[in-house]
């Protein structure tokens, strides 16, 4: 098993993992076309944030991502977790909790002091393997203002 940092030809297999992430999740729903947009712009300005995967014999099986924001009540940079999944054939071997440790290992080698994460409510498989890699609820509930339609 191999953990790398995206590139732009790993953008196709990216979004069918995100189309199998998104297709569990009750608030989003798979755009090939609007996650493409996204994926690249993310790998080709690092300064928005990051993409790891993890490999099984150069095929993609999972990723993660970490953007980047400045915390002004940590007077740092901090990265919000998003996009953590595995290819269900590859779950329960370990992959994703690598994965995290690959992600926590990047976020403290570019600064980060703290990595924020969302995860519906229902998915304590992911809850229980957060808890278990050190996270913790937060005191804060999110709230969300979508500001109009994505193409």
């Amino acid at each position: 098993m191999k953990f790398t940092k995206a590139i732009p030809s790993d953008i196709p297999d990216l979004v069918e993992l995100l189309k199998a992430l998104f297709d569990q999740e009750a608030e989003f729903e798979p755009n090939s076309e609007v996650q493409r947009k996204a994926l690249s712009k993310i790998i080709l300005e690092p300064k928005i944030g990051i993409i790891l995967v993890s490999k099984v014999d150069e095929k993609i099986v999972g990723m993660i991502n970490l953007l980047f924001t400045q915390s002004t009540a940590l007077g740092s940079k901090v990265a919000i977790l998003e996009d953590m999944v595995v290819l269900s054939k590859y779950r329960g071997k370990g992959i994703g909790s690598r994965l995290i440790d690959y992600a926590v290992g990047e976020a403290v080698k570019e600064g980060c002091l703290r990595i924020t994460l969302l995860t519906d409510f229902e998915n304590t498989k992911a809850q229980s393997l957060y808890q278990k890699k050190g996270f913790v609820k937060s005191q804060m509930t999110p709230y969300r203002l979508l500001l109009g339609k994505t193409p």
